[in-house]
């Protein structure tokens, strides 16, 4: 495993994380749907409200961490047919996904019922879209 490819696969995964949250602010702006507050939110660890951008930043250091961990199994378990490197985004990206339950239960703003299946369905959509621009866009080592 090189550092080239941690690196590559923190790129891949600060990029996927980049476009999930336009995609998820993009919905909420069309829909109504709180989804991009609910990826932004941890109103419940701090009582002072943070900012947009430091919650965003925040988001993104997530997705960077994903992205490395992305790179070191694809390096690892040397996945070099596409599909299994897209099957590997999918397997990191359901804790994210799952995520959304506790995430709506949780919060102090006004975010979905962790029942609203429309926003859930909008959520997945969202992560979906994160691990297959992370599998596309990551290009580690070909052995």
């Amino acid at each position: 495993m090189t550092s080239g490819n941690l690196a590559r696969g923190a790129v891949a995964g600060t990029l996927g994380g980049v476009l999930l949250g336009g995609f998820l602010k993009l919905v909420q702006n069309l829909t109504g749907k709180s989804v991009y507050t609910v990826l932004l939110n941890i109103d419940f660890w701090y009582e002072k409200p943070l900012p947009e951008s430091i919650e965003f930043l925040i988001h993104l250091i997530v997705a960077i961490l994903i992205g490395a961990g992305y790179a070191f199994l694809i390096e690892f378990f040397s996945l070099n047919n596409q599909s299994a490197r897209i099957l590997a985004a999918f397997l990191l990206t359901i804790p994210a996904v799952l995520l959304f339950f506790p995430l709506t239960h949780l919060a102090k703003k006004p975010v979905p019922a962790w029942n609203d299946w429309t926003a859930f369905l909008w959520w997945l959509a969202g992560h979906i879209l994160f691990a297959v621009t992370m599998a596309l866009l990551y290009r580690g080592s070909r052995k």
